[in-house]
């Protein structure tokens, strides 16, 4: 046992596996007819962290209801504002590698465009891509605040695996640490800090900050299972818990960045902004909450929602056949009820006839060839008298009337060949 600890003493410190080691590979080169592409490793960390947060806001987007596809509509306006909202920030938060000190013009304009380089602001890339996610809204006809709520989990995810990429870049550590986690930084790396040894570590904020944003993915998920937040709450939640972490991460940074000086304190400028944001959300998580909206729960802005299907049969479906609506249907009901219609006005102008005067035409017409055999017979039709209600004898005793009514009655479908 004394000869172990005894070998373990002459090994070096910087040989002792108590640290995480500096990345031995940063990106590889694809062969060209006209030279080489390079793939960096800090590139394919942000694609990484932009697939799995895809990946879930895919499926928490889905379960609220949205229209299939719709994700993608709002994705392909909110990636690239997002990642160009994300340098611009940089470039102006750091900028004295690309204006020079103080605005002198002595630095590099063309270290902007060379984002592979490193250097995403995640508040630019926030503000500039929630604006391009409120077009891709629009155009697929969804709330922007239901969005959010459904994608600020998957952000809060694509950040801790997009934050690898500082580690490949060797770059945003913090200050030197004796703890067995301390990260090694290569002393020929232009990042390295003037100054220190070669074997210095040094805090791994790129760590701290990836398990701090994998630990606020779970936090979301339980808070929204718990207490279902609409109206965008999720995402203001998502601000607050960020910056809260981002506060102590960024003061341990010790990285070139600009400093700004409020209420008698100089500090790193993302530490105001962290607080400012925090500050801002808090108040408008509170404010939300005292809202009370019926239509929460509703993804489509108004007048965008789908049409609402009948039982069985989706909307908007011709209907033909028995008790159908097809057009050619409508219209011979239409027709039908105003035949109806007509037939009940000449039936209400018409007054009912009694039975015993259908006898008495039918015995007019029986005398009527007698009546026009001469004119000095105008005056015979007078001596019929009307008949009785049986319609079957004469009121003075005539058989001939009498029969002439029972003979109507009962040849009533005669030809008229007949009279």
């Amino acid at each position: 046992m004394q000869m172990f600890h005894s070998a373990a003493a002459l090994v070096p410190a910087s040989m002792v596996p108590a640290s995480i080691p500096s990345p031995d590979w940063s990106g590889f080169d694809i062969p060209l007819p006209w030279g080489s592409l390079r793939i960096h490793a800090y590139a394919l960390c942000i694609l990484a962290g932009i697939i799995v947060g895809l990946w879930l806001t895919s499926v928490r987007w889905a379960k609220r209801g949205a229209p299939e596809g719709s994700v993608w509509d709002i994705v392909i306006w909110a990636i690239p504002f997002g990642i160009i909202g994300g340098r611009l920030y940089h470039v102006f938060s750091s900028p004295d590698a690309y204006f020079g000190p103080g605005f002198d013009g002595t630095g590099d304009l063309s270290l902007i465009p060379q984002i592979q380089r490193g250097g995403l602001g995640i508040w630019g890339a926030v503000v500039l891509g929630a604006f391009g996610a409120w077009i891709g809204c629009r155009r697929a006809g969804v709330k922007l605040t239901a969005f959010l709520d459904a994608a600020a989990p998957g952000l809060l995810l694509a950040q801790a695996v997009g934050r690898w990429g500082n580690y490949f870049n060797q770059e945003l550590f913090g200050g030197p640490t004796t703890l067995p986690w301390g990260l090694q930084v290569d002393a020929d790396n232009a990042n390295f800090p003037s100054g220190y040894p070669a074997d210095t570590l040094f805090h791994p904020t790129f760590l701290y900050e990836s398990l701090w944003n994998i630990a606020g993915v779970l936090i979301l998920l339980a808070l929204d299972r718990r207490f279902h937040f609409r109206r965008g709450r999720l995402f203001w939640l998502y601000a607050m818990y960020y910056t809260l972490g981002r506060v102590w991460i960024e003061a341990m940074r010790i990285d070139d960045a600009e400093q700004i000086s409020l209420f008698g304190i100089t500090t790193r400028l993302n530490v105001w902004t962290s607080i400012f944001v925090f500050a801002a959300a808090l108040a408008v998580f509170i404010v939300l909450g005292r809202r009370k909206n019926a239509d929460a729960e509703n993804v489509y802005l108004p007048g965008r929602e789908p049409a609402v299907e009948t039982a069985g049969e989706p909307a908007g479906t011709d209907k033909t056949g028995d008790g159908g609506s097809s057009p050619e249907h409508a219209r011979e009901q239409s027709e039908e009820h105003a035949g109806e219609q007509a037939s009940g006005r000449r039936a209400a102008a018409d007054p009912v006839r009694d039975p015993d005067a259908i006898v008495s035409d039918s015995e007019s017409r029986d005398n009527l060839p007698d009546n026009q055999n001469g004119p000095g017979h105008s005056s015979a039709p007078a001596e019929a008298v009307p008949a009785s209600t049986g319609g079957t004898t004469s009121t003075k005793g005539s058989p001939d009337t009498g029969k002439s009514g029972a003979s109507a009655t009962g040849s009533a479908s005669e030809p008229d060949g007949t009279r």
